[in-house]
This record gives C-alpha cells, sequence and structure tokens, in this order.
C-alpha cells in the first residue's frame, strides 16, 4: 500500500507526527507499524486509526481477552468490548464481523451509502452497541425554583399591583428596572427593581407546581431544542419540549450541560401525563444525547417502540427525513426565539435559581395567557376561571391564588 501511495502522489507517505503508540503495536488490517498508527478514542487509548488503510483497530488484543466482559451481544453471543467511556454512560461495542446485527445493517446500505462507506467506514454505526448508563430513574430530578425568601401571602402590595408587575416583567418582556420605573412613572407605585425579583422569584414557586397539574395530555408528535442562556457568565441550557397540536410548552428544564441526563428529564416530563400505551415520535436536532436518552427511556418502560426517534439536520433539507420533519423543528426554534426574547432583557443571570424561575414563569405565560395565531387567538392550556377577566394583571393575579 506503501508503494501504490508513493506511484500515485509521487511521494512518500509521511508517518504520523508525535504518535505516543507502543513500537509493538501494528494495524490489524494491512500490518502497518506504530509510526503510521494514532489514538482514535481520546484518554482511553483502546482504538488505534491506520494512516495508511484508514481502518480502526483495537490497540492491544491481549487487553480485550484479559479483560472480564460485563455484557454480551444478543445477536451473536459475542463478549463486547468497552468502546467509549462518558460522564454518564459507558458504550459497549460488538465486535464480530459475522454477527447477525452487522449483516442485517451492512444489507440495508444503498449503493451510495456502500459507495461512501468504502472512503469513510467510521461515519455508519452498524455493530450493535448496548449503553451502559451512570444515573437511575431516581437522578430525573425536575429543575423547580428554590424555596423563596419572601411570602407571597404577606407582601405590602396588593394582588393587582403583583398582577402589574408580572405583567410587565413577563408577559411583556420588560426588564426589572424598566418595570420599577413604569410603576412609579405611569401608576405612583413605589417598588424597586429588587422587589420586582423578589416577587418574580416567589410567585415562580408556586406557578411551577402549577404548571405540571395543568399541563393535561400530550400529543404522540413532539419537538424538542435546547436554548442558550448564561448563568454567571458561563453557558447553560434550557431544554424545551413543545406539542405542535396545541402549541403548548410539554417539558421544561434548565441545566448546565447538554448532555444525556438533563435530555432524559425533559423528554420524561414530556411524556409523563400520556395516555396508556400511547408511542411518541420525538423531533429534534442531530444532538446525541437524545438517541441516548430515548434508549434509556424505552429500557425504563420496558417497552423499545414506546418512543421513536426523529432528526433534522442542519438548514437544508439534504434527506428526506430533514425535509418531512422540518416544520416541526422550525416550530420549536420559533419557541426558542420567543423564549430569548423574554430572557434578553436579564442580560444573563446571578444565579441558577433565577433563571429558573424566570423560565417557569415564561412558561405560565405561554401556556395560560399567550393567544396564538395558529390556535385562533386562544391560549394553548385553556382554564376555565381564567378566561372570564379581561386584564393581563388580573388573570396574573387569579393564577397566582389558584397556585398558592
Amino acid at each position: 500500500m506503501l508503494k501504490d501511495y508513493l506511484a500515485e502522489h509521487n511521494k512518500e507517505l509521511k508517518p504520523v507526527k508525535h504518535t505516543k503508540i507502543p513500537a509493538h503495536i501494528r494495524c490489524a488490517h494491512c500490518n502497518a507499524p506504530a509510526q503510521y498508527l494514532y489514538y482514535n478514542n481520546g484518554l482511553l487509548k483502546s482504538q488505534v486509526l491506520c494512516k495508511v488503510c484508514s481502518e480502526v483497530s483495537q490497540a492491544d488484543p491481549k487487553f480485550r481477552k484479559s479483560e472480564k466482559a460485563k455484557f454480551f451481544c444478543p445477536y451473536c453471543g459475542n463478549a463486547l468490548f468497552r468502546w467509549k467511556r462518558k460522564r454518564e454512560l459507558t458504550i459497549h461495542k460488538c465486535c464480530n464481523d459475522n454477527c447477525s446485527y452487522r449483516l442485517n445493517a451492512v444489507a440495508k446500505l444503498n449503493p451510495l451509502e456502500k459507495t461512501l462507506r468504502d472512503k469513510a467506514n467510521s461515519h455508519f454505526k452498524l455493530c450493535y452497541q448496548y449503553r451502559e448508563y451512570h444515573f437511575t430513574e431516581t437522578e430525573l430530578t425536575h429543575s423547580s425554583p428554590a424555596k423563596p425568601l419572601v411570602d407571597i401571602s404577606k407582601i405590602h402590595n396588593s394582588q393587582n399591583v403583583l398582577g402589574l408587575i408580572l405583567a410587565f416583567y413577563i408577559s411583556f418582556a420588560a426588564s426589572a428596572r424598566k418595570t420599577a420605573f413604569i410603576l412609579r412613572s405611569v401608576f405612583n407605585i413605589n417598588v424597586s427593581y429588587q422587589t420586582v425579583l423578589n416577587y418574580a422569584e416567589s410567585v415562580a414557586y408556586c406557578c411551577h407546581e402549577f404548571n405540571l397539574k395543568h399541563k393535561g395530555t400530550v400529543g404522540s408528535r413532539q419537538a424538542g431544542d435546547e436554548a442558550y442562556i448564561k448563568i454567571l457568565g458561563k453557558d447553560n441550557f434550557t431544554f424545551f419540549f413543545i406539542s405542535p397540536q396545541s402549541h403548548k410548552i410539554t417539558a421544561y428544564h434548565v441545566a448546565d450541560s447538554r448532555e444525556t441526563l438533563p435530555a432524559v428529564i425533559a423528554m420524561n416530563e414530556a411524556i409523563r401525563t400520556a395516555e396508556p400505551n400511547q408511542k411518541f415520535t420525538l423531533i429534534t436536532d442531530g444532538n446525541p444525547s437524545y438517541p441516548a436518552g430515548i434508549h434509556f427511556l424505552n429500557q425504563l418502560h420496558s417497552d423499545p417502540e414506546l418512543i421513536k426517534h426523529q432528526k433534522v439536520i442542519g438548514l437544508q433539507n439534504l434527506d428526506a427525513e430533514s425535509e418531512l420533519f422540518r416544520p416541526f423543528k422550525q416550530l420549536i426554534e420559533r419557541l426558542n426565539r420567543t423564549y430569548k426574547y423574554h430572557v434578553r432583557p436579564a442580560c444573563g443571570f446571578n444565579s441558577v435559581n433565577g433563571a429558573v424561575a424566570l423560565t417557569t414563569l415564561f412558561v405560565t405565560h405561554y401556556n395560560f395567557l399567550r393567544p396564538h395565531m395558529a390556535l385562533d387567538f386562544q391560549v394553548p392550556v385553556p382554564v376555565p376561571e381564567i378566561e372570564t377577566i379581561s386584564t393581563i394583571q388580573g388573570k396574573w393575579a387569579k393564577i397566582i391564588s389558584m397556585a398558592a
């Protein structure tokens, strides 16, 4: 192969720079020496990639044999080896080329995919994989506002003033300082911006349970995504799931990462109020946390067909799946833009609780108070006690009384 490369390119193939592969390791496919190999799986250092033939092989064959196997392939009975290790899960993989699972996956490839596989074999996941999760069902804790220092039932202002504060701060997306300025300048109500923030955190503590209790049933198709927010100057993420039929937010969760556990928490809340034996299709982007989380939930409910996953990749429809489910992805992206419009005046958050509180109140506004053009200017979750009230501050006051 080195001679063929020399004849084709009129130059020799250079060895890998700064290689740390032990000298006794060679490529299992073309027998290339260690200077043409480099590690392919990070700190685990159990897999090497060959620069000559572009194939992967195990760094030390003795390592796999000496390690006691924890899992076995259900299709061929071969021992699974530890392929990737992450903070929240470990992926074990079957290395048997004659495994029936792999042979069936190869047979399903179309001619174009088979041609691409010859050039980029790593783009295809053909071998059986098993995910070992490092968390349990008890760790699926939804983000919720902390118990506030201010008791909402003992404040000095009336319920109407409290409703006005939430109307400007949440429904009309004004900042806390601008809300306090409006109340002083227009209504002659003397409150500080810190009072606005304290009231918002107190109301959010009550509204969180109100949101979960009055969410209602959910549709079989839901779209999900995560939006970036800043907490203490660092990137954090708010996971959302929305039902395309009713346009209501079915799940929201604030987390410091986009990994599997927060995705599982959001998806578990999205299907919590489902009908018995209801099946789901979740539409998301290409974030690998979603398929890994769906695998966990299907195992948790002992139903491999409970949740199916559809991906929409990129901004253009380069495949049939993306073209079919693009409208659902556009819906969740529109929700993200609406959410960022409401959190932008905060200019980031100084605490996780502040972010969770504002997100909770945004969901209350979005589901119960905000009319939607697609719903003939009705709210996604109608509440009979609120429909008869004409003012936005009166509706907020009624929700607070019901939630408290």
